[in-house]
């Protein structure tokens, strides 16, 4: 029985993720897998990766073969060049904090404000006017 590690796709139509499984290489995509190992998910800005090391590891020593994709993604997270005996590639990127205003700040923008509205609403001057007639009408 050849054995291969691939992806088996998740997801929405248009927002697809996947896991990194151990399959009979005679399966289709998204069927019965004998192991999951990661996961995958594209579409994450950066994307997001994760690999149990040690079971690919496991699976590479018994003879499974990595899909195309799966190898790639193997690469990026350095267990091939483990299991290879290369050295390592460099690290993932994270994602950046993002500050909180940062466009606005370097506009050399300030908290005040300087243009207000000149005029009111007309319907609001009708209303705040009719009580106070009332009232002086009344007394």
């Amino acid at each position: 029985m050849a054995v291969k590690i691939k992806l088996k796709r998740l997801g929405k139509i248009r927002a697809p993720h996947y896991r990194i499984v151990v399959a009979d290489s005679r399966t289709r995509r998204d069927g019965r897998a004998i192991e999951e190992i990661g996961l995958y998910h594209p579409v994450q800005n950066p994307s997001r990766i994760e690999v149990d090391a040690e079971r690919v590891a496991y699976w590479l020593s018994v003879g499974a073969q990595p899909t195309e994709p799966v190898l790639a993604i193997l690469k990026k997270t350095g267990d091939w060049q483990k299991f290879k005996g290369e050295p390592a590639p460099a690290p993932l990127l994270q994602p950046a904090e993002k500050a909180a205003r940062p466009l606005f700040e370097a506009l050399g923008g300030d908290d005040e404000g300087k243009g207000e509205a000149i005029t009111q609403k007309k319907k609001a001057e009708k209303k705040d006017e009719a009580p106070a007639e009332s009232a002086s009408t009344e007394a």
